[in-house]
Parts: C-alpha cells; sequence; structure tokens
C-alpha cells in the first residue's frame, strides 16, 4: 500500500507475496470462510455450482476440491459432495431428492442411525418409510409403490452382514422410477464398484478407512448424474454442511495407503475369522467371503475383497452378562462404534432390540480386525474366552 499503515492494520493487511513455484506432495490446506473477488465483475459472476472458481468456504476450496475430485474418481464418480460425517451424508441424500408424500425404502439391517433418521423422517415430515428383507432381491418389487422415490442399501450390513443383490434391486428401482443410494462405507469404494451394479448414489463414512487414523468425522456422496450432483449441492447449500480444510487434509493424507491398509485388515480378518469358526463356543461366523454368511454367493459374484469387519454369534449357552465380560475381558481389542482404524475393535449388539425379524439366536458380537499381528490378536481372543464360563 502506498501509505503507511498502524500496528492494528498491518495485522491484519500485508504487502507481502510468497513467491511462485513451490511444490510438494501434500495438497496445500486452504483455510477460508471468506472468499476474496479481484473485482465486483468477478464477484457477480461467479456461480458457487460451478467448481470451476470458488464463493464461499462452504462451497469449498483448492483443499475440498481436490479431495472431492479423488473420492469420485475412485469410485468412477464425476461429481462428490462432502460432509460432515457418514450420517450427515446420509441426510444430504435424504433431503435432496425426499419430500413430503414420498416413500422411502430402508433395508431392515441398516446402519441405525440412518433408521433413526428414517423414523425422524416419517413422524415429523411426512415421509413413508418402510424396511424391507436384505435378502430380498427382486422381489422389492412387491414393495414398490408409485411414490416410492428412493431406496437405500448397505452392502453388506454393517453388523449381521447380510449381502444384498444390488443390481437386482436396481432394475426394479429403476422400472419404477426410483432412486437407489448405497452405503458402500464398508468396502471402501475398493472391494464392490457401485456404479457399475446399478446405483444412484454412493455414500460414505470417510471417518473409515479413506482417513485410516479413527481421528476424523466426515461424509461423502458421490453421484455421477450431473442433475443429481446438482441437487446434492443444493441440499448441501441449504443445510449448511460445511467440512473443516484440516480434516480434509486429513483424508487425502490416509488415500495412498488406503488399498494397502484395506488389504491387511482383509487378511487379517479372514485370518482371525476362520480361527474363530473353529472355536465351540462359536455358533456361527457372520463374515461375507465365507459361504455359510447370508449372501455369500452374491458377494462373490459381486465383490473382490471384504475389508476388516464381521460379527460372530456365540453358542446360545452362553447369556448376555458372559459374552459383555467376554468383551471387557479383551486387552488388544478396544470397546467402540467404528472400523477401518490400526487398532482392533469389539462390540456386543442387542440384535432383537434392533431388527423386528432377526431370527438368530446367540448373543452377537462385531470385530473389527486393525493392523495388529492376528496371531496376537487371536491370542487375546482365546485368552479371554478361556474364562468365558
Amino acid at each position: 500500500m502506498s501509505t503507511k499503515k498502524s500496528l492494528q492494520t498491518s495485522l491484519i493487511h500485508s504487502d507481502y507475496i510468497a513467491p511462485e513455484g513451490f511444490a510438494a506432495f501434500p495438497t496445500a490446506i486452504h483455510h477460508a470462510s471468506t472468499v476474496l473477488f479481484e473485482n465486483v465483475a468477478a464477484m457477480r459472476a461467479r456461480n458457487w455450482q460451478d467448481k470451476s472458481g470458488y464463493t464461499y468456504g462452504l462451497h469449498g476450496t483448492p483443499t475440498s476440491f481436490t479431495l472431492e475430485a479423488r473420492l469420485a474418481a475412485i469410485e468412477g464418480g464425476t461429481g462428490c459432495v462432502l460432509a460432515p460425517s457418514g450420517l450427515a451424508a446420509i441426510a444430504l441424500v435424504d433431503f435432496a431428492v425426499l419430500k413430503s408424500g414420498d416413500d422411502v425404502l430402508l433395508p431392515d439391517n441398516v446402519y441405525n442411525p440412518n433408521r433413526e433418521l428414517g423414523t425422524w423422517l416419517q413422524h415429523d415430515f411426512g415421509i413413508t418409510v418402510r424396511y424391507y428383507d436384505p435378502t430380498i432381491g427382486a422381489g422389492i418389487a412387491a414393495l414398490m409403490q408409485p411414490d416410492t422415490r428412493l431406496i437405500w442399501t448397505e452392502a453388506p450390513g454393517s453388523v449381521t452382514m447380510e449381502v444384498p443383490d444390488i443390481p437386482a434391486i436396481c432394475t426394479v428401482a429403476h422400472a419404477y422410477g426410483a432412486l437407489v443410494a448405497i452405503d458402500n462405507t464398508w468396502s471402501a469404494g475398493i472391494a464392490f464398484d457401485a456404479f457399475a451394479h446399478g446405483v444412484d448414489f454412493v455414500m460414505h463414512a470417510l471417518t473409515k478407512y479413506q482417513s485410516g487414523g479413527s481421528d476424523v468425522l466426515m461424509g461423502a456422496v458421490i453421484t455421477r448424474d450431473d442433475a443429481l450432483r446438482q441437487k446434492l449441492d443444493q441440499a448441501h447449500m441449504r443445510l449448511g454442511f460445511g467440512v473443516g480444510m484440516d480434516d480434509a487434509f486429513l483424508v487425502m493424507r490416509g488415500l495412498p495407503t488406503m488399498k494397502l491398509r484395506f488389504d491387511a485388515h482383509d487378511a487379517g480378518a479372514r485370518n482371525v475369522a476362520a480361527w474363530l469358526k473353529a472355536r465351540p463356543e462359536i455358533a456361527r461366523v457372520l463374515h461375507p467371503a465365507f459361504e455359510d454368511c447370508p449372501g455369500h454367493a452374491i458377494w462373490k459374484r459381486d465383490f473382490t475383497g471384504a475389508g476388516g469387519l464381521f460379527s460372530v454369534i456365540f453358542d446360545e449357552r452362553y447369556t448376555e452378562a458372559q459374552t459383555d465380560r467376554f468383551v471387557d475381558r479383551l486387552e488388544l481389542f478396544k470397546i467402540g462404534f467404528s472400523w477401518g482404524g490400526a487398532n482392533s475393535l469389539c462390540v456386543p449388539y442387542r440384535v432383537h432390540g434392533m431388527r423386528a425379524d432377526w431370527q438368530g439366536s446367540g448373543q452377537l458380537v462385531r470385530f473389527n480386525i486393525g493392523l495388529e499381528e492376528p496371531a496376537d490378536l487371536i491370542a487375546d481372543i482365546e485368552k479371554a474366552l478361556q474364562k468365558l464360563g
């Protein structure tokens, strides 16, 4: 500036401009709420839905634009919108395409916060919410109504692990003019090509494998239909779903190693699950790569991997109090609702309280196999099982 500035003004306005030419592997973190325009004409010409420019921090900076593009590329999509959590990403889809009087179908094994959101939509927004057997496949045609607008899928269910026939559901949905959204978090977009199997929206909790550090809350919705992307953008703007650029950077930092980590989780989980399957305390192992898991044939047809998450059902002679003590006695496994991080986790579930259609008996416990040595995890489980009785 041509005039001398006071100290206070100098603290806000600096004449310094960093030289160009700096390059490094990490994407730069661009923090911004306010975005600056070169002049008034540029401000008035800018469209917040046009990714060729910037308008306000809520709609993105170079950091978030880069993450969106990379996530879309992983899934084979053309548009991506970030949200503050996986559940926020689910809500984004719902509010983008549903209105009062519409009907939505959810699988009965759905992620429980999605179920709670469905209850809210039904009670307060006049949207009909119905549930279907996750193994229904093409039989979902019997549930379709003229007002059915959206079908949610989860492949597999993240607690009871049924694998749905996504292509069959999509074929029926599209014949009736409905859209299909998938929670693809379990496969991280690595082991299941959702768009190739017919879905319209791919949702992820980036909290899991994409970040890999158990330290980020973020979600994403990806599509490859421009009209649907515009609906997502509108809902994103109206709901004010911004994300922090530091968190976006952390997710990007995890992406280069995601496939390596996913494969390691997968190998470790199959190792531990196979050992558990041979134990007399365990009645069933619910792991999609195992033949007796509901939907295994579909998993074998459509998936290329399995990740680190699976569940077991204890022999019915064991009470809830006993299996709770088993979980408490584990040392390497911590108790927590997530997966995709380096640390192994274990959580007992009251499935009968979650699902009216659950026919199983015995206590269900879900394992997330982290990146520890599988033999050490097996030893930890064996020690806790020895005290189960």
